[in-house]
C-alpha cells in the first residue's frame, strides 16, 4: 500500500498501473539490446571454448592479469589515501577565518579541479622523465598517483568543505560559547560528525579513482586495463579479455562500495548509540 511522502503524493491505480507498464517495457528493451549483443558476439565465435580456455591456465593469470590487478590496487591505494588526506587539509583551509589562506586553497582546488586527468599525468611524466626524479620503473607510478591524488583531493576539498558547513550553525555557537578554539572545533566537534555525512560522496569519489587508474594506459603503467588487452593481442581473444577485466574492475568497485557502507552504518550507529560530551576539564586542560 503506497503512503505519501513529505515531497509528493502517493500514486493512484492508474499511475501505479502506468508505472509498471514502463517497467516491464524499459526490462524489455534491456532484454532485446542484450540479447542483440550476446547475438552479435557469437557469431563472431567471442563464446568459443577457445577464447576462454587460456582464463583456466594459472601461467595466463601470473603473466598478466594479476601483475595488471596488483598495479591497479597499488596506484588506487596510494591515491586514495594521499587524496583523502590533502582534500581533508585544503578542505579546512578553505573554511579558514583569515581570508588569505581560504583565497589560496580556494586557487589552488579550482586550478586541480580545472585540468584533465590524463593531461595531468602525461605531463608529469614527462617532467619526471626529463629531471630523473624518480627510477625509471617507477616513473609511470609517480605520475598516475601524483595526478590522481592533485585531482580527487581538490573534489573531496569541495566535499569536505560542503560536508562541514550542512551541520547545523547551533553546534558551532555552542562551541564557541564554551571556549573553544577553532582548532578544537573542527577536530572534536565538527569533523567527526561531518565524516558521516560526506561518507556517500567520499566513496563514489574513491570509485572514480580506482577507475582512473585505468588511465595510466597512456603513460605505460601496467595496471589491469593494459595488462588485459595485451593478454588478448597475445593469445588472439580481446575481447575475452576485456570482459574479464571488466568484471574484475566491477567486484573491486563493489567491494570497496561494500566496506564503505558498512563503515558508515558503523559510524551511524555508533553516533546513536553514543551521546558525546565534551566535559568542562578537558577543553581547559587540553592545549
Amino acid at each position: 500500500m503506497s503512503t505519501a511522502s513529505v515531497l509528493f503524493d502517493a500514486p493512484g491505480p492508474r499511475t501505479r498501473l502506468r508505472h509498471r507498464v514502463y517497467s516491464v517495457a524499459v526490462v524489455l528493451v534491456l532484454l532485446a539490446a542484450g540479447w542483440s549483443l550476446y547475438s552479435a558476439f557469437a557469431e563472431k565465435g567471442q563464446f568459443t571454448a577457445a577464447k576462454w580456455r587460456p582464463f583456466l591456465d594459472s601461467d595466463v593469470w601470473q603473466t598478466y592479469l594479476l601483475p595488471g590487478l596488483q598495479g591497479t590496487l597499488t596506484a588506487a591505494a596510494i591515491s586514495i589515501v594521499g587524496s583523502v588526506v590533502f582534500g581533508m587539509i585544503f578542505g579546512v583551509l578553505r573554511l579558514s577565518d583569515h581570508r588569505s589562506v581560504r583565497a589560496v586553497a580556494g586557487t589552488v582546488v579550482e586550478l586541480a579541479r580545472a585540468v584533465p586527468v590524463l593531461i595531468l599525468m602525461i605531463f608529469l611524466f614527462a617532467v619526471f622523465g626529463d629531471y630523473n626524479l624518480f627510477p625509471s620503473e617507477q616513473l609511470a607510478l609517480a605520475a598516475v598517483v601524483i595526478a590522481l591524488i592533485i585531482y580527487n583531493s581538490a573534489v573531496i576539498a569541495e566535499i569536505v568543505r560542503a560536508g562541514i558547513k550542512s551541520l547545523p550553525r547551533g553546534q558551532t555557537e555552542a562551541a564557541a560559547a564554551l571556549g573553544l578554539r577553532k582548532n578544537q572545533l573542527m577536530r572534536l566537534i565538527l569533523l567527526p560528525q561531518a565524516v558521516t555525512v560526506m561518507l556517500p560522496a567520499l566513496v563514489s569519489q574513491m570509485v572514480v579513482v580506482l577507475k582512473d587508474t585505468a588511465l595510466g594506459y597512456q603513460i605505460t603503467y601496467v595496471e589491469l586495463v593494459r595488462s588485459g588487452q595485451q593478454e588478448g593481442a597475445a593469445l588472439q581473444n580481446t575481447i575475452s579479455a576485456l570482459i574479464v577485466v571488466a568484471v574484475l574492475m566491477i567486484s573491486l568497485n563493489m567491494a570497496l562500495s561494500f566496506l564503505a557502507t558498512s563503515l558508515e552504518k558503523r559510524l551511524r550507529a555508533r553516533g546513536k548509540n553514543t551521546k558525546a560530551v565534551l566535559a568542562p576539564d578537558s577543553i581547559v586542560t587540553e592545549k
